[in-house]
């Protein structure tokens, strides 16, 4: 009888967690934050000393356009990804320096993106991700 009460217990935790929300490009996937409201979007990974390894922040806005990014308050380089509504990546910014000195430099895609995947540094050359590569989504 412990026996069995030891399994489900061991079990448990396994049945209960909630899948992770994805974005893959072939057989590399990130998991993601999900970034949609005004204020998330305004924070972003403003303050964070690290992001985990094959993690990233997804952000997905209500119509295609040129998004303008920044990394204001931000303390880890990152690879910037756009991607258009079908998922189609527009537009790569490699390794972008935190901002040390005001005003802080902005990143825009060269055309319109629907979803913004912000991953560590050198990511985006480590995983041969370019432009019209197409991710899929798995949230």
């Amino acid at each position: 009888m412990n026996n069995i009460i030891l399994l489900v217990l061991l079990l448990l935790p396994a049945c209960s967690s909630t899948p992770q929300d994805q974005v893959c490009f072939g057989r590399n996937c990130f998991d993601v934050e999900i970034v949609q409201t005004d204020e998330e979007r305004m924070r972003g990974l403003q303050y964070r000393e690290s992001l985990g390894q094959d993690s990233g922040m997804l952000f997905i806005f209500k119509e295609d356009k040129q998004y303008s990014f920044w990394m204001k308050d931000t303390l880890i380089p990152l690879d910037i990804i756009w991607m258009n509504q079908a998922g189609r990546v527009v537009h790569i910014e490699s390794d972008v320096p935190p901002c040390r000195s005001n005003p802080c430099p902005n990143y825009v895609p060269a055309s319109p993106a629907f979803y913004v995947l912000e991953i560590n540094a050198g990511e985006a050359a480590k995983q041969k991700i370019a432009v019209g590569d197409k991710a899929e989504f798995h949230l």
